[in-house]
């Protein structure tokens, strides 16, 4: 498990990674909610940097990411989140916001 701190709410999801049964696992990344508009989903912008050898050039480049937000973290617009990987939920979900970072 990821040296994460726990919520302080409690919530009955059985696809929380702190108080159900979901357990994470791979990639951790950094990101930006841009959409929270669905029922315990969120999109989140992932901010990254790409080289083109050709060019000799880095470009900013982004990601959008289907996250499951549980009801414990309750992330919203404009937060920065940490997303943890985890089993597909989904046809798109295969991330959970483990933490709301201040």
């Amino acid at each position: 498990m990821l040296s994460l701190k726990r919520p302080d709410r409690e919530c009955e999801d059985v696809n929380c990674p702190f108080h159900g049964t979901l357990s994470v696992r791979g990639k951790v990344m950094d990101g930006i909610v841009v959409s929270d508009g669905m029922q315990k989903s969120v999109v989140v912008s992932i901010e990254y940097t790409r080289y083109f050898p050709k060019y000799e050039r880095y470009a900013r480049m982004n990601s959008r990411i289907t996250a499951h937000n549980p009801p414990c973290i309750d992330a919203r617009n404009g937060d920065n989140v940490k997303i943890a990987e985890c089993r597909p939920l989904s046809k798109t979900k295969n991330f959970v916001v483990v933490e709301k970072e201040a």
